[in-house]
């Protein structure tokens, strides 16, 4: 087998120290124009490649950022867009940065306890949460050892960790306003999970506009799934049956939702007019078109990959707010 070659050949095909070769290889700027070129040429003849582990010893990074998803896989790869539109967006601006992307699924006690060992373990520079459920223990976890951390989303955790997320409360608030300013008065909400700072974030905003309208909040719980969303649906029903509108907290259970609807004999939207929440690529394509509050994935994924990048680089890093935006279709 051909012998790898190594710093050493590299310095004296270059004719410059192992020290200087170094420098250039990790990406110093303190080496003169024409040194750096001869050192570049000299890796490119002999073909030399860093060794990612020895250097990783000298400068304690690895290159490599985790994405952990707080999902069992089933959930993670199934038709709810959101996971795989952040995944793919988030892992772009990684490699754009020169940042190696490791997925991780947290989807039961078991495996929080492995992936909290390889996090803290210095196999990543940093690490992206999504999907957080309230009882999670890897955020205290990473606090603890002081490894760099963003979360996709408020987090429901009382610590100290820079976040992106949407305006969920105020979201929802425009969603129940536009159903109100449609002359609806009995507006029910299919809510998200209690466990998650999303669920709970609309659910107070749903509340806040019927509050301040002297109308009565009618609740149902859903998971974000579709499944949730038409089981919910059938719940309302049986408890206002004169019901008029609903706001579900996400478009697949807004999906849901217009399925009972249609198998009770429900006319969306002429007897009950249905708003959803994300604008998924499905929303458009439900029956009727699904008003929706337009939720920006893949903008929430980027600012995200900005705010680690920076606390990569000791910079503060502060949470981040992103708007939202109704988008009027047939469903109203």
């Amino acid at each position: 087998m051909t012998k790898r070659p190594t710093l050493e050949a590299v310095a004296a095909r270059a004719g410059v120290s192992r020290a200087t070769v170094s420098r250039v290889v990790n990406g110093e700027t303190t080496v003169t124009p024409g040194i750096r070129d001869a050192v570049l040429r000299a890796v490119n003849e002999l073909g030399y490649v860093p060794n990612l582990a020895a250097r990783s010893l000298v400068t304690q990074r690895t290159d490599s950022v985790a994405l952990v998803v707080s999902e069992p896989p089933t959930r993670v790869f199934s038709d709810d867009p959101m996971f795989s539109t952040v995944i793919r967006s988030a892992s772009a601006e990684l490699e754009a940065a020169d940042k190696q992307v490791v997925l991780m699924l947290v989807g039961d006690r078991t495996s929080h306890g492995r992936v909290e060992r390889y996090l803290t373990g210095g196999h990543v520079d940093g690490v992206m949460l999504i999907s957080m459920h309230g009882a999670d223990p890897i955020p205290a976890a990473l606090a603890r050892m002081r490894v760099p951390v963003v979360s996709y989303g408020r987090p429901a955790v009382n610590i100290a960790l820079p976040y992106v997320d949407n305006d969920n409360v105020g979201g929802a608030e425009a969603a129940v306003r536009h159903l109100l300013e449609r002359g609806r008065r009995r507006i029910a909400t299919i809510a998200g999970p209690p466990d998650m700072i999303a669920g709970q974030d609309r659910l107070t905003g749903y509340r806040t506009v019927l509050r301040d309208s002297d109308r009565r909040s009618i609740v149902a719980v859903g998971d974000f799934t579709r499944e949730s969303g038409a089981t919910a649906m059938r719940q309302l029903l049986r408890d206002d049956p004169g019901l008029d509108a609903v706001f579900a907290a996400n478009d697949l259970m807004a999906i849901g939702a217009l399925r009972t609807l249609r198998e009770t004999g429900r006319r969306v939207p002429d007897d009950v007019a249905v708003v959803g929440f994300d604008d998924i690529e499905a929303a458009s394509y439900a029956e009727p078109p699904l008003t929706t509050m337009r939720h920006p994935f893949p903008e929430q994924a980027a600012a995200m990959v900005t705010l680690l990048l920076a606390l990569l680089k000791g910079q503060p890093a502060v949470p981040v707010i992103l708007p939202t935006e109704l988008v009027v279709r047939e469903s109203t």
